[in-house]
């Protein structure tokens, strides 16, 4: 099994954009929670972060007939991105948001999530675990398991 994970932009800034609010670990430890989460769980995993949308777009595509699902934090482009709602509708792979702040209790622009409109499911607030729950949902979604 393998997985794409996808941050957006300003994410490779974690520790130092709005501790308050993203915390004060940097990518690199999200980079490594991330990997260890896959590992434990036997997933292999490509990271992916770029603060262009285009990227992003390309990456979803790129993830078609060689990646078994996505979890992406749009960031920004969560409340913009039309062509990445497109992308994952396009590629059809079961993909999972994450955001590490609780986009609901914040600004009312951040309210929508255009690349939710293709997620099974979404995880916000929880930090990294985020992430973590993220893997494992998907994990049991593609193996079919009926708790999901």
């Amino acid at each position: 099994m393998k997985f794409l994970v996808i941050n957006g932009p300003n994410l490779n800034l974690l520790g130092l954009r709005e501790p308050d609010i993203y915390g004060r670990q940097d990518f690199r430890a999200l980079e490594d929670f991330i990997r260890e989460s896959c590992r434990a769980e036997g997933i292999e995993v490509e990271l992916f972060q770029s603060n262009h949308e285009g990227a992003i777009v390309d990456a979803i595509q790129g993830a078609y007939g060689r990646i078994d699902g996505i979890v992406i934090n749009p960031a920004a482009y969560t409340h913009t991105s039309v062509a990445i709602l497109d992308a994952l509708k396009a590629v059809q792979l079961p993909a999972v948001e994450v955001h590490i702040s609780d986009v609901s209790r914040r600004e009312s622009f951040r309210q929508i999530s255009y690349a939710g409109l293709a997620c099974i499911k979404r995880y916000i607030g929880l930090g990294f675990e985020g992430y973590r729950q993220a893997i494992l949902f998907l994990k049991d979604y593609l193996e079919g398991n009926e708790n999901v």
